[in-house]
Order: structure tokens, then C-alpha cells, then sequence
């Protein structure tokens, strides 16, 4: 596949058949996210694949912050991912202080690089995702027992999809553009 036809072709899937995503395939789309960029080579990312239904609910039950959107999704997934991140890393120097502005906003930039890049990856692979940002963070770490030192990142819903979603309106570029001539 493409990589123009891989970006424009992948769709957020919020409705999955319900067959499990094989091991095999999940360490693919992880091999192939590990390429994505991050501050100074840190390669911060985790992935945790939650299959078992009881975390799952606990999840759904417990963690989505009151989106009932996000609660259905994750009852029905085969599978999620809780992409997480090894803390103060990524914008961090050696010595603890920062380089940039953004100082720890650096975490965050690369964990949604590595969502999309796994996403991408995974589309290619014929399996849907979404990235959710709903959630309890705290209550999430706790109820998959996330490592002290990681954070979570984001929640990726991973199936195979039910359909095909529609392409959502999109700006045209030149609203999104400027020179500076």
C-alpha cells in the first residue's frame, strides 16, 4: 500500500466484528510503529494489548471519564491497546531541565506519534482502530497495572472493522496553508 493511499484511506472504526486480531499481526503493526520518530531517539512508546473481557469492562465500566461513547466502543473491541509512555524522557535533557518551551508537552507529541503511526501501520494490515482520549488516565494505569514510570497516552479500539466508515469532511488545503513569502 501507499503511503498517501494508507493516510487518506484509514478511517477511525468504532464498530468491529468481533474476531480476535492475532497475535502474529499485532507484533507487525508494532514493528512497523517502532520506526516512528521521537525527541533525540528516545522511543518512549509502550503498547499493552488488553484482551481479556473483564479488564476490558472494568475499563469500560470504570476508566472512560462518564463518555458513554468511548464506554461502548471498548465493550465491544476485541482488543485495546493502551499506548503509554516512559516518563521524562522525551524533552527532557540528561540533567532533568529542557531545551524547548514545550518542555514535557514533548511526552505527549510523540506518544500521538506513535498512535498514528501504529494506526497506519495497522490499516495496512486490513485491521481498524481508533485513538480515544476519554478516559481516567490514573484509574486506567491502575486497572491494567501500568509500570511505574509510564504514563497512558491514549486508548487504541483494535478490530477487524464491521463496514466501512465514510470519509469525514475534510478543509481544503488552502485553509490549512500559508506562505511567508
Amino acid at each position: 500500500m501507499e503511503a498517501i493511499q494508507c493516510i487518506r484511506g484509514r478511517r477511525s472504526v468504532r464498530r468491529f466484528t468481533g474476531e480476535k486480531v492475532p497475535h502474529g499481526t499485532i507484533e507487525a503493526i508494532v514493528e512497523t510503529a517502532r520506526y516512528a520518530p521521537t525527541w533525540k531517539n528516545t522511543q518512549t512508546a509502550r503498547y499493552l494489548v488488553i484482551e481479556n473481557r473483564e479488564t476490558l469492562e472494568r475499563i469500560a465500566d470504570e476508566c472512560t471519564a462518564g463518555s458513554a461513547h468511548n464506554t461502548g466502543i471498548i465493550r465491544e473491541v476485541p482488543a485495546l491497546v493502551v499506548l503509554s509512555y516512559v516518563e521524562k524522557r522525551s524533552g527532557y535533557e540528561r540533567d532533568g531541565s529542557f531545551t524547548t518551551s514545550k518542555g514535557d508537552a514533548w511526552e505527549m507529541f510523540d506518544a500521538g506519534i506513535a498512535a498514528q503511526t501504529f494506526c497506519l501501520a495497522a490499516y495496512e494490515k486490513g485491521v481498524g482502530t481508533c485513538i480515544m482520549g476519554i478516559f481516567d488516565e490514573e484509574l486506567v494505569a491502575k486497572a491494567v497495572g501500568l509500570p511505574e514510570g509510564q504514563r497512558v497516552g491514549a486508548l487504541i479500539a483494535v478490530g477487524y472493522p464491521e463496514g466501512e466508515p465514510a470519509a469525514p469532511a475534510r478543509k481544503e488545503a488552502a485553509e490549512l496553508l500559508s506562505f511567508d513569502e
